[in-house]
Protein backbone atom coordinates (compact mmCIF):
# COMPACT_ATOMS: atom_id res chain seq x y z
CA UNK A 1 0.00 0.00 0.00
CA UNK A 2 1.36 3.42 -0.98
CA UNK A 3 0.62 6.12 1.57
CA UNK A 4 1.48 9.34 -0.24
CA UNK A 5 -0.84 12.13 -1.33
CA UNK A 6 -1.16 11.35 -5.06
CA UNK A 7 -4.11 12.46 -7.19
CA UNK A 8 -6.14 9.50 -8.50
CA UNK A 9 -4.13 7.12 -6.31
CA UNK A 10 -7.18 4.96 -5.59
CA UNK A 11 -7.70 4.53 -9.33
CA UNK A 12 -4.05 3.68 -9.91
CA UNK A 13 -4.15 1.10 -7.12
CA UNK A 14 -7.32 -0.44 -8.56
CA UNK A 15 -5.78 -0.75 -12.00
CA UNK A 16 -2.61 -2.27 -10.55
CA UNK A 17 -4.60 -4.78 -8.47
CA UNK A 18 -6.96 -6.00 -11.21
CA UNK A 19 -4.18 -6.22 -13.78
CA UNK A 20 -2.13 -8.42 -11.43
CA UNK A 21 -4.98 -10.53 -10.05
CA UNK A 22 -7.41 -10.71 -13.01
CA UNK A 23 -5.16 -9.80 -15.93
CA UNK A 24 -7.57 -7.07 -16.95
CA UNK A 25 -6.46 -4.83 -19.80
CA UNK A 26 -4.75 -1.63 -18.61
CA UNK A 27 -5.82 0.39 -21.66
CA UNK A 28 -9.50 -0.49 -21.09
CA UNK A 29 -9.39 0.27 -17.33
CA UNK A 30 -7.72 3.63 -17.88
CA UNK A 31 -10.38 4.57 -20.44
CA UNK A 32 -13.23 3.53 -18.11
CA UNK A 33 -11.75 5.41 -15.14
CA UNK A 34 -11.01 8.52 -17.18
CA UNK A 35 -7.23 8.67 -16.80
CA UNK A 36 -4.41 8.37 -19.30
CA UNK A 37 -2.15 5.35 -19.57
CA UNK A 38 0.87 7.66 -19.43
CA UNK A 39 -0.15 8.98 -16.01
CA UNK A 40 -0.68 5.44 -14.70
CA UNK A 41 2.75 4.25 -15.88
CA UNK A 42 4.36 7.41 -14.54
CA UNK A 43 2.82 6.67 -11.14
CA UNK A 44 3.75 2.97 -11.37
CA UNK A 45 7.44 3.58 -12.06
CA UNK A 46 7.92 6.72 -10.04
CA UNK A 47 10.57 7.00 -7.35
CA UNK A 48 8.89 6.87 -3.95
CA UNK A 49 9.43 10.19 -2.10
CA UNK A 50 11.14 10.29 1.28
CA UNK A 51 7.95 11.47 2.97
CA UNK A 52 6.05 8.45 1.65
CA UNK A 53 8.79 6.08 2.81
CA UNK A 54 8.45 7.63 6.24
CA UNK A 55 4.68 7.16 6.04
CA UNK A 56 5.24 3.47 5.41
CA UNK A 57 7.37 3.26 8.56
CA UNK A 58 4.65 5.06 10.52
CA UNK A 59 2.07 2.69 9.08
CA UNK A 60 4.08 -0.27 10.34
CA UNK A 61 4.12 1.28 13.82
CA UNK A 62 0.36 1.90 13.65
CA UNK A 63 -0.29 -1.71 12.68
CA UNK A 64 2.03 -2.94 15.44
CA UNK A 65 0.45 -0.79 18.16
CA UNK A 66 -3.08 -1.55 17.00
CA UNK A 67 -2.43 -5.28 17.25
CA UNK A 68 -0.37 -5.08 20.44
CA UNK A 69 -2.99 -3.12 22.38
CA UNK A 70 -6.06 -4.94 21.09
CA UNK A 71 -7.46 -2.17 18.82
CA UNK A 72 -8.06 0.27 21.71
CA UNK A 73 -6.16 3.25 20.27
CA UNK A 74 -7.85 6.10 18.45
CA UNK A 75 -5.76 8.54 16.45
CA UNK A 76 -5.14 10.87 19.41
CA UNK A 77 -3.69 8.21 21.68
CA UNK A 78 -1.99 6.49 18.76
CA UNK A 79 -0.14 9.73 18.04
CA UNK A 80 0.75 10.26 21.69
CA UNK A 81 1.97 6.71 22.23
CA UNK A 82 4.01 6.50 19.01
CA UNK A 83 5.71 9.80 19.82
CA UNK A 84 6.37 8.79 23.43
CA UNK A 85 7.83 5.37 22.75
CA UNK A 86 9.80 6.31 19.62
CA UNK A 87 11.04 9.81 20.41
CA UNK A 88 9.19 11.29 17.43
CA UNK A 89 6.96 14.31 16.94
CA UNK A 90 4.37 13.24 14.35
CA UNK A 91 1.20 15.32 14.08
CA UNK A 92 -2.30 14.05 14.84
CA UNK A 93 -3.47 14.87 11.33
CA UNK A 94 -0.78 12.70 9.79
CA UNK A 95 -1.49 9.73 12.06
CA UNK A 96 -5.24 10.18 11.55
CA UNK A 97 -4.87 10.18 7.76
CA UNK A 98 -2.70 7.06 7.78
CA UNK A 99 -5.07 5.24 10.14
CA UNK A 100 -7.95 5.98 7.77
CA UNK A 101 -5.88 4.66 4.87
CA UNK A 102 -5.27 1.48 6.89
CA UNK A 103 -8.92 1.32 8.04
CA UNK A 104 -7.83 1.27 11.69
CA UNK A 105 -9.94 2.84 14.44
CA UNK A 106 -10.50 2.35 18.15
CA UNK A 107 -13.14 0.08 19.63
CA UNK A 108 -16.52 1.76 20.15
CA UNK A 109 -18.12 1.77 23.58
CA UNK A 110 -21.58 0.33 24.00
CA UNK A 111 -24.49 2.40 25.23
CA UNK A 112 -25.02 2.41 28.96
CA UNK A 113 -28.12 0.98 30.58
CA UNK A 114 -30.78 3.27 31.93
CA UNK A 115 -30.57 4.31 35.58
CA UNK A 116 -33.43 3.55 37.94
CA UNK A 117 -33.26 5.61 41.15
CA UNK A 118 -33.73 4.01 44.56
CA UNK A 119 -34.41 5.65 47.91
CA UNK A 120 -31.27 5.50 50.11
CA UNK A 121 -31.22 5.33 53.91
CA UNK A 122 -28.67 8.11 54.50
CA UNK A 123 -27.24 10.53 51.99
CA UNK A 124 -24.63 13.27 51.81
CA UNK A 125 -24.58 16.51 49.87
CA UNK A 126 -22.85 16.76 46.51
CA UNK A 127 -19.82 18.53 47.96
CA UNK A 128 -17.63 17.72 44.96
CA UNK A 129 -19.96 19.69 42.63
CA UNK A 130 -18.37 18.15 39.52
CA UNK A 131 -15.04 19.84 40.26
CA UNK A 132 -12.87 16.93 39.16
CA UNK A 133 -9.58 18.84 39.30
CA UNK A 134 -7.31 18.09 42.26
CA UNK A 135 -4.13 19.95 43.22
CA UNK A 136 -2.33 16.99 44.77
CA UNK A 137 -2.65 13.24 45.44
CA UNK A 138 -5.18 12.09 48.04
CA UNK A 139 -7.12 15.36 47.88
CA UNK A 140 -10.18 13.89 46.13
CA UNK A 141 -11.19 10.25 45.70
CA UNK A 142 -14.08 8.94 43.63
CA UNK A 143 -15.50 5.44 43.81
CA UNK A 144 -18.12 3.15 42.32
CA UNK A 145 -19.01 -0.51 41.71
CA UNK A 146 -19.50 -2.10 38.29
CA UNK A 147 -20.35 -5.60 37.12
CA UNK A 148 -19.00 -8.05 34.54
CA UNK A 149 -20.89 -11.01 33.13
CA UNK A 150 -18.78 -14.16 33.23
CA UNK A 151 -18.32 -15.52 29.68
CA UNK A 152 -19.88 -18.90 29.18
CA UNK A 153 -22.27 -18.45 32.11
CA UNK A 154 -24.47 -15.34 31.67
CA UNK A 155 -26.24 -16.03 34.96
CA UNK A 156 -23.04 -15.42 36.96
CA UNK A 157 -21.33 -12.09 37.50
CA UNK A 158 -18.23 -10.55 39.04
CA UNK A 159 -18.41 -7.18 40.76
CA UNK A 160 -15.53 -4.72 40.74
CA UNK A 161 -15.19 -1.94 43.29
CA UNK A 162 -12.49 0.70 42.79
CA UNK A 163 -11.37 4.01 44.26
CA UNK A 164 -9.74 6.49 41.86
CA UNK A 165 -7.59 9.46 42.88
CA UNK A 166 -8.79 12.47 40.87
CA UNK A 167 -5.34 14.10 40.81
CA UNK A 168 -3.51 11.43 38.81
CA UNK A 169 -6.41 9.04 38.01
CA UNK A 170 -4.55 6.25 39.79
CA UNK A 171 -6.77 3.42 41.12
CA UNK A 172 -5.63 3.57 44.75
CA UNK A 173 -7.51 0.34 45.52
CA UNK A 174 -9.77 -2.22 43.89
CA UNK A 175 -11.48 -5.45 44.94
CA UNK A 176 -13.25 -8.12 42.87
CA UNK A 177 -16.05 -10.23 44.35
CA UNK A 178 -18.92 -12.48 43.37
CA UNK A 179 -21.21 -10.49 45.66
CA UNK A 180 -22.19 -6.85 45.41
CA UNK A 181 -22.53 -6.25 49.13
CA UNK A 182 -21.26 -3.99 51.89
CA UNK A 183 -18.11 -6.04 52.40
CA UNK A 184 -17.01 -5.40 48.80
CA UNK A 185 -17.01 -1.64 49.35
CA UNK A 186 -15.64 -1.88 52.91
CA UNK A 187 -12.68 -4.00 51.76
CA UNK A 188 -11.92 -1.57 48.94
CA UNK A 189 -11.96 1.37 51.35
CA UNK A 190 -9.86 -0.43 53.97
CA UNK A 191 -7.32 -1.37 51.28
CA UNK A 192 -7.07 2.24 50.12
CA UNK A 193 -6.53 3.53 53.66
CA UNK A 194 -3.94 0.83 54.37
CA UNK A 195 -1.97 2.05 51.33
CA UNK A 196 -2.51 5.72 52.25
CA UNK A 197 -2.85 5.81 56.07
CA UNK A 198 -2.62 9.61 56.37
CA UNK A 199 -5.05 10.38 53.58
CA UNK A 200 -8.11 12.51 54.35
CA UNK A 201 -9.60 13.09 50.89
CA UNK A 202 -13.00 14.32 49.89
CA UNK A 203 -14.70 10.97 49.22
CA UNK A 204 -17.26 11.00 46.40
CA UNK A 205 -19.64 8.22 45.32
CA UNK A 206 -23.11 7.65 44.00
CA UNK A 207 -26.00 6.79 46.33
CA UNK A 208 -25.46 3.05 46.32
CA UNK A 209 -26.67 1.23 49.41
CA UNK A 210 -23.10 0.46 50.53
CA UNK A 211 -22.13 4.13 50.66
CA UNK A 212 -25.29 5.21 52.50
CA UNK A 213 -24.89 2.67 55.31
CA UNK A 214 -24.18 3.90 58.84
CA UNK A 215 -21.19 1.56 59.12
CA UNK A 216 -19.50 3.12 56.11
CA UNK A 217 -20.29 6.61 57.35
CA UNK A 218 -18.60 5.72 60.64
CA UNK A 219 -15.51 4.52 58.77
CA UNK A 220 -15.21 7.87 57.00
CA UNK A 221 -15.69 9.83 60.20
CA UNK A 222 -13.01 7.79 61.96
CA UNK A 223 -10.53 8.85 59.25
CA UNK A 224 -11.84 12.46 59.31
CA UNK A 225 -12.98 12.18 55.69
CA UNK A 226 -15.74 14.33 54.22
CA UNK A 227 -18.35 12.41 52.24
CA UNK A 228 -19.89 13.60 48.97
CA UNK A 229 -22.59 11.96 46.86
CA UNK A 230 -24.00 12.37 43.37
CA UNK A 231 -27.53 13.57 42.86
CA UNK A 232 -30.14 11.00 41.89
CA UNK A 233 -30.04 10.22 38.18
CA UNK A 234 -27.04 12.48 37.46
CA UNK A 235 -24.26 10.09 36.50
CA UNK A 236 -22.13 13.02 35.35
CA UNK A 237 -21.70 13.95 39.03
CA UNK A 238 -19.40 10.93 39.23
CA UNK A 239 -18.01 11.31 35.73
CA UNK A 240 -14.41 10.13 36.33
CA UNK A 241 -15.38 6.70 37.63
CA UNK A 242 -18.09 6.28 35.01
CA UNK A 243 -15.48 7.10 32.38
CA UNK A 244 -13.02 4.72 34.01
CA UNK A 245 -15.50 1.84 33.75
CA UNK A 246 -16.06 2.70 30.10
CA UNK A 247 -12.33 2.59 29.42
CA UNK A 248 -11.92 -0.78 31.16
CA UNK A 249 -14.85 -2.42 29.43
CA UNK A 250 -13.75 -1.10 26.05
CA UNK A 251 -10.06 -1.87 26.24
CA UNK A 252 -9.71 -4.88 28.54
CA UNK A 253 -11.88 -7.19 26.44
CA UNK A 254 -9.88 -6.19 23.36
CA UNK A 255 -6.49 -6.79 24.96
CA UNK A 256 -6.96 -10.11 26.75
CA UNK A 257 -8.50 -13.50 26.06
CA UNK A 258 -11.42 -13.73 28.50
CA UNK A 259 -13.43 -16.95 28.42
CA UNK A 260 -14.24 -17.87 32.03
CA UNK A 261 -14.16 -16.52 35.60
CA UNK A 262 -10.47 -17.18 36.13
CA UNK A 263 -9.41 -15.46 32.91
CA UNK A 264 -11.71 -12.52 33.72
CA UNK A 265 -10.11 -12.05 37.13
CA UNK A 266 -6.63 -12.29 35.59
CA UNK A 267 -7.58 -9.76 32.92
CA UNK A 268 -8.80 -7.28 35.55
CA UNK A 269 -5.51 -7.59 37.46
CA UNK A 270 -3.45 -7.22 34.29
CA UNK A 271 -5.45 -4.25 33.06
CA UNK A 272 -5.18 -2.34 36.34
CA UNK A 273 -1.40 -2.79 36.22
CA UNK A 274 -1.35 -1.74 32.56
CA UNK A 275 -3.55 1.32 33.18
CA UNK A 276 -1.49 2.49 36.15
CA UNK A 277 2.04 1.77 34.95
CA UNK A 278 2.05 1.48 31.15
CA UNK A 279 -0.80 3.55 29.72
CA UNK A 280 0.37 7.15 29.06
CA UNK A 281 -2.29 9.83 29.03
CA UNK A 282 -2.33 12.96 26.92
CA UNK A 283 -3.61 15.08 29.81
CA UNK A 284 -0.46 14.16 31.75
CA UNK A 285 1.79 15.09 28.79
CA UNK A 286 2.47 11.48 27.88
CA UNK A 287 3.10 10.23 31.42
CA UNK A 288 1.41 7.29 33.12
CA UNK A 289 -0.67 7.73 36.29
CA UNK A 290 2.08 6.03 38.33
CA UNK A 291 4.70 8.45 36.99
CA UNK A 292 2.52 11.47 37.77
CA UNK A 293 1.82 10.19 41.28
CA UNK A 294 5.48 9.46 42.04
CA UNK A 295 6.55 12.91 40.83
CA UNK A 296 3.85 14.59 42.94
CA UNK A 297 4.88 12.79 46.13
CA UNK A 298 8.51 13.77 45.48
CA UNK A 299 7.66 17.48 45.05
CA UNK A 300 6.52 20.12 47.52
CA UNK A 301 4.51 21.75 44.70
CA UNK A 302 2.94 19.02 42.52
CA UNK A 303 2.52 19.80 38.84
CA UNK A 304 -1.00 20.84 37.90
CA UNK A 305 -2.84 19.02 35.11
CA UNK A 306 -6.09 20.97 34.56
CA UNK A 307 -8.90 19.21 32.77
CA UNK A 308 -9.57 20.61 29.31
CA UNK A 309 -12.92 22.35 28.83
CA UNK A 310 -15.55 19.94 27.50
CA UNK A 311 -18.21 21.77 25.49
CA UNK A 312 -20.76 18.98 25.98
CA UNK A 313 -20.39 19.20 29.77
CA UNK A 314 -20.65 23.00 29.60
CA UNK A 315 -23.96 22.70 27.75
CA UNK A 316 -25.13 20.14 30.31
CA UNK A 317 -24.31 22.52 33.16
CA UNK A 318 -26.12 25.39 31.48
CA UNK A 319 -29.22 23.22 31.14
CA UNK A 320 -29.32 21.59 34.56
CA UNK A 321 -27.55 23.93 36.99
CA UNK A 322 -29.73 26.66 38.39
Amino acid sequence: MRLGRVRYQSKYLAIQHFHREKNWDIRWMCRVLGISRASFYKWLHREIPEAELENQKIAELILEYDDRFGHILGYRRMTSWINRFNGTNYSRKRIHRLMKELNIHSAIRRCKKSYYPAKPDQVAENVLQRDFNAAKPNEKWATDVTEFKIPGDPNKKLFLSAIVDLYDRTPVAYVVSKRNDNQLVFKTYDKAIAENPNATPLFHSDRGFQYTSQVFKNKLELQHITQSMSRVGHCIDNGPTEGFWGIIKTEMFCMYDIHDERSLRNAIDKYFDFYTNERPQERFKGKTPAEVRAEAFASSEPTQYPIAVNKRIQKYKQKWIA
